[in-house]
């Protein structure tokens, strides 16, 4: 993977000043990364981008769009963003329009004759105009120099927010091959970002670049409620630590519901606080959604109750509070939501609350989803393992931010502990059941628990392992002598359930691990060991002694088990792991294209970094891999075991 500190491409000699183009656009300077993704399109003429929400992604295409000749194009679910940005990219002289099914045909026609005339040098267009016959005729006829596709991981069928419009735009691209590409994102693991290069029929050797997502302004908290009335409570005391009083004009707060109807009684609620405040949703008509847009982006509400309908496109900078009513759908959708506050890079707060009922509900709507259009069961499962991805976030246990940075490969910016988060800020203040234990205590509990998977590593399962701190007969232990090791009993006073719940917190921290399908076991990671070892600190927020859970769950069943892939692996590969698991995706994409299915059906991410740590040399040695069954191995083994091969020579 890039790095976007490191030195930038160099830039062919035909390229225009970039800086000229930046002064142009009403910039005075980069931001981190921007620089290293306008040099790289611009020489390397293919780019996938992914950056947070508030990262600057536009400024990637509008500055290359400013200094070639010829139109370029931006593929744009975004209405109101690009009515925004054709707006300031008018008063800066740029000539640039959009076009959307909200023009009047008049209008329409008369933007399409202009754009045929080649009389813009920047065109947004929504990705529902491919459907067209005569937009795309109109397009064959332009001097095409760049096609951006904004929020690309709608293309994934694996992605939060698929989109089957942008499965076209491959198409599209088809009847430009001189064109320069950049897909940016603001929310793509590495599985999708191979399914975005698949479907856009880009190489697998495409430039990808990540950098942003770190966010230390951001105040990441999550709340665990058991009542209507406390929920509310919680609600209330964060508007008024973010805005003050209503009235009193420190910044504005969007907060997101989950359904339509809680939307509108939060608003009423709300409004009824003293607060200007107003309910976003796509019950709406068209014209009340963009009523509420208007006043919130001019600074005129304090307030958006909404659904998720609410805030793409939002470029209000002074948000000073997200709150989530309830968990969204994943870690995705929630760091894209919650990275509107604090655009201005002051302080603000990210609250997500939850109750003991939301994996119920998430369950049930995910069911009623599918049974309504008849999306494919193992679409449902991956969704539901995604909002199970967020429940571990919530569950916590280290530092909010860096797991966020672990989940989407942005390594390179971990915080070692942000200070800001509520679990940072629970550690620094021996808050919890650290209140009756030193650092010292912690520790020791946190490395015997550690031995434990240690003793277990690659045998057994999570429970054997909290059979094994708890002391209990067990015969898988007995079998292999462990009831008669020093670990055997070592945290014999805490509850089966507490153990299973700090075992998953090191899960979330990058300490342990799972692997194997059918029957998965845990496994220490090079960071657990290190843990272990006492070679690295121990900062972890044991869970709390009276508190249940966010997720219930049988005593020692992964989630694996339960049908769902559990975290992949946070571990930190090595140079010569990294270089074969670059490798392996480039094959992975290759070989999805070839057989023309998504790269996710040949291998997913964590099982490409088990085969880069394992190097397996057989196919017998790649059935332990996770997620590599015989049906799997028999197709896409010999290719797979072929890369490894060729890194060792």
């Amino acid at each position: 993977m890039s790095d976007p500190s490191t030195e930038a491409p160099r830039q062919s000699a035909s390229e225009m000043n970039i800086d000229a183009g930046l002064e142009r656009l009403g910039y005075r300077a980069f931001r981190r990364g921007q620089r290293r993704a306008v040099e790289t399109l611009l020489a390397e003429e293919r780019l996938l981008l992914v950056a947070p929400t508030g990262g600057g992604k536009s400024l990637v295409y509008q500055l290359p769009a400013v200094v070639l000749p010829g139109t370029a194009l931006v593929i744009s679910p975004l209405i109101s963003l690009m009515a925004d940005q054709v707006e300031a990219l008018k008063e800066r002289g740029i000539s640039a329009t959009y076009l959307a099914a909200t023009l009047e045909p008049d209008e329409l026609r008369g933007r399409m004759s202009a754009i045929a005339r080649g009389e813009f040098d920047l065109v947004y267009a929504a990705p529902e105009r491919l459907a067209f016959t005569g937009f795309r005729s109109m397009l064959k006829g332009l001097d095409c120099p760049l096609i951006a596709i904004d929020e690309a991981h709608c293309i994934s069928e694996w992605g939060h927010d698929f989109r089957p419009e942008y499965l076209e735009i491959g198409k599209l691209l088809e009847d430009f091959p001189e064109s320069r590409v950049l897909a940016c994102t603001a929310t793509a693991t590495p599985v999708v970002r191979d399914e975005i290069l698949e479907r856009l029929g880009l190489p697998a050797e495409t430039p990808q670049l990540i950098y942003g997502f770190a966010r230390p302004n951001l105040s990441l908290r999550v709340r665990e409620v058991q009542q209507k009335r406390e929920r509310e409570r919680c609600i209330d005391a964060a508007l008024e630590e973010a805005l003050g009083r209503p009235g009193s004009g420190r910044g504005a707060a969007i907060l997101y519901c989950p359904t339509r109807k809680i939307a509108e009684v939060q608003a009423d609620r709300i409004r009824a606080h003293g607060w200007k405040c107003m309910a976003y949703h796509a019950g709406k008509t068209g014209a009340r959604r963009e009523q509420v847009h208007r006043v919130f982006s001019s600074g005129e509400l304090e307030i958006v109750a909404a659904t998720n309908a609410f805030g793409m496109g939002i470029d209000r900078a002074d948000v000073r509070a997200v709150i989530h009513f309830s968990p969204p759908g994943s870690i995705e959708a929630y760091y894209q939501e919650a990275g509107r506050a604090g655009r201005d890079g002051a302080d603000a707060l990210a609250l997500m609350i939850v109750s003991p009922g939301d994996m119920a509900r998430r369950r049930a709507l995910l069911e009623m989803d599918m049974a309504e259009h008849g999306s494919a069961q193992h679409i449902m499962e991956h969704k539901w393992g995604m909002f199970l991805e967020l429940m571990r976030f919530a569950e916590g246990g280290s530092c909010r931010h860096d797991a966020v940075l672990r989940y989407f490969g942005d390594e390179a910016e971990t915080l070692a502990g942000c200070g800001r988060c509520d679990v940072c800020e629970a550690l620094s203040a021996g808050a919890g059941d650290e209140a009756a234990l030193d650092r010292e205590e912690v520790t020791l509990v946190v490395r015997k628990a550690l031995s434990a998977v240690a003793r277990v590593h690659g045998r057994f399962g999570l429970s054997a392992a909290v059979a094994l701190l708890r002391g209990v007969k067990d015969p898988r232990l007995e079998r292999r002598g462990l009831d008669r090791t020093p670990t055997f009993g070592a945290l014999r006073a805490y509850r089966e359930e507490w153990l299973t719940r700090l075992l998953r917190r090191c899960v979330t921290a990058g300490w342990v691990d799972f692997f194997g399908l059918d029957r998965p076991v845990v496994a220490l990671t090079e960071e657990g060991i290190s843990t272990m070892r006492g070679e690295r600190p121990v900062r972890l927020l044991l869970p709390a002694l009276q508190t249940a859970p966010i997720a219930k769950a049988k005593s020692g069943d992964p989630p694996a088990r339960r049908g769902v892939a559990p975290r992949e692996s946070a571990e930190v590969l090595g140079d010569c792991d990294r270089a074969l698991f670059d490798a392996l995706r480039s094959h992975r994409l290759k070989r999805a294209a070839a057989s023309g299915v998504p790269p996710y059906v040949v291998a997913s991410d964590r099982t490409l970094r088990e085969i880069a740590a394992q190097r397996p040399r057989t196919i017998d040695e790649l059935l332990l891999v996770h997620g590599i069954g015989p049906a799997k191995a028999r197709r896409y083994g010999k290719g797979l075991l072929e890369v490894v091969a060729e890194s060792a020579n």
